[in-house]
């Protein structure tokens, strides 16, 4: 607006140098906020994503974008003991229970389901698939290394979560 009402003679240099300090980035926008959120090209929030270490090994996770998924990423970093529980998902006792609200009934788990089972409290990794179960909550999806968390041994169940 200010450019308007300047002389000609002056509108054009000036508003060179200040799209040259907007480009360097040395002329402060309102709209570049380090603070805001990270969003994908669609507008949506970006994916949290974390990862599980095992030994040396890493398995990547994506989380849900739900209550329950952002209060567990909020405990983060933790290390866990997981057990095998029924030779169909590795489990592991949490610090405190999660908020569990907006979550459903319950789900049914597939091969590489990260979830959380409500009634005790505990977080539950399918490595195979199980039926509908009341309670069991979705936290997220692991993106690959299914088979690492199976194949991990009594020597390697105290494991690392972690933000990416």
């Amino acid at each position: 607006m200010f450019l308007a009402l300047m002389k000609p003679s002056l509108q054009t240099p000036r508003r060179s140098l200040i799209c040259a300090l907007v480009g360097i980035g040395l002329w402060p926008l309102h709209v570049r906020s380090q603070s805001a959120p990270s969003r994908s090209t669609d507008g949506m929030a970006a994916p949290t994503r974390i990862r599980i270490v095992i030994g040396n090994k890493t398995v990547p996770v994506t989380l849900d974008d739900n209550s329950t998924a952002r209060d567990f990423a909020a405990l983060l970093p933790l290390s866990l003991t997981l057990e095998d529980y029924a030779a169909t998902e590795k489990i592991a006792t949490l610090p405190r229970k999660l908020s569990t609200a907006g979550a459903p009934a319950g789900t049914t788990p597939e091969v590489g389901d990260f979830s959380y089972y409500a009634p005790w409290g505990n977080l539950a990794i399918f490595h195979k698939p199980f039926r509908y179960s009341a309670g069991l909550i979705r936290l997220g999806r692991i993106d690959s290394g299914v088979e690492i968390l199976r194949k991990a041994t009594k020597h390697e169940t105290t494991i690392l979560f972690e933000n990416l």
